[in-house]
């Protein structure tokens, strides 16, 4: 395929188009811009000769997210999307379990991930082996796993749950049974078993793995910034430690989060999670003033605009995401009772 290259006229407009979007409330320069506009409009001329999509999750790059991406969300939002599109081939703009789960809900679509070490050390705390022993120690148990797990772990699990469903998910399955397993955020998990009122090892089984980027802040600077900036609404996501979930005015998903900024009135917000959610605040809410106490994650930031361009001009073999089917079958089974359950479309 002949190279595809912008006029000048069209860099020109793409570096406005980014521009008018907020990049540079980002701190992005004018030469960024250009660095950034001769990337994506050829990504996005890409697009649409490959009949190609881009879903984006909210810990991406704002480039990425700004500048490519045709749906920007957390990661339920993000599955249901990618099981609702029409595209031939999906360039998933996220990490390797994401990218799974778009090829287990489309398995008839190339899907493409363009950093091969995007990874998740909460994914990798866990096998199928280490569910099915889970599930031989307490028989009868169903279990729910958190969406960021391989295909093989989903495969092995009941349902399926996110952080801003696991709640409702946990209690409907309560409802039926004694003891559910929850899997494998340590941190989520006692969370969960507070809110729930339920014990730990005894009704609310466990694993011990924990997200890299959320298991690091540090509960006793909360103090600090209140102090710092009196009437700060501060908001955690869900796999931070329960000593400073207790100290927040919200804690849940990165979707809730965002819904909470929308529709409430602060002097600032301090969004506890991955940068990559307050530099898209800062860009949707540009009246609202943000603080910021947030770590990178390392396995996002892998993927950037030219591994996209790649994978879209050139993709190798090991670019495309495989899930053997019969895992497939099994986890797309576990993936739907979470929309079903969390969607109140099916009974328990």
């Amino acid at each position: 395929m002949k190279k595809l290259e912008p006029t000048a006229r069209q860099l020109k407009s793409e570096r406005d188009r980014l521009s008018s979007l907020g990049l540079p409330s980002l701190g992005f320069c004018d030469r960024d811009l250009r660095t950034a506009a001769a990337l994506t409009w050829r990504i996005n001329a890409l697009k649409k000769l490959k009949r190609a999509v881009i879903p984006g999750h909210v810990y991406q790059r704002p480039e990425i997210l700004l500048g490519v991406a045709d749906f920007v969300g957390d990661s339920y939002k993000l599955a249901k999307l990618c099981a609702q599109t029409q595209a031939k081939t999906i360039v998933f703009g996220g990490v390797r379990f994401m990218a799974e789960t778009a090829k287990i809900l489309n398995p008839e679509k190339t899907v493409l991930l363009p950093a091969s070490g995007a990874g998740c050390s909460l994914s990798e705390s866990i096998t199928a082996a280490d569910v099915r022993a889970l599930k031989a120690r307490h028989p009868g148990a169903p279990v729910a796993t958190y969406i960021n797990t391989s295909a093989e772990v989903k495969a092995a699990s009941d349902v399926i749950v996110t952080s801003a469903n696991a709640e409702k998910i946990l209690k409907r399955l309560f409802a039926k049974h004694p003891q559910v397993i929850f899997i494998p955020d340590e941190l989520m998990g006692k969370n969960l078993a507070q809110s729930l009122g339920k014990s730990l090892e005894t009704e609310l089984i466990i694993w011990r793995g924990t997200c890299i980027v959320h298991d690091k802040f540090d509960p006793f600077a909360i103090a600090l910034y209140r102090k710092r900036y009196p009437g700060v609404k501060i908001l955690a996501h869900a796999e931070c430690s329960p000593s400073l979930v207790a100290l927040v005015d919200f804690v849940g998903g990165t979707g809730g989060m965002m819904e909470y900024v929308e529709k409430t009135e602060a002097p600032y917000y301090m969004l506890v999670t991955e940068c990559g959610l307050g530099e898209l605040a800062r860009v949707r809410f540009p009246d609202k003033k943000f603080v910021f106490m947030c770590r990178l994650c390392p396995y996002m930031k892998l993927v950037d605009l030219p591994s996209i361009l790649r994978v879209l001009e050139k993709p190798e073999p090991s670019d495309a995401i495989e899930v053997p089917a019969d895992v497939a079958a099994k986890a797309k089974g576990a993936l739907q009772r979470m929309f079903e359950l969390a969607e109140d479309t099916a009974p328990l």
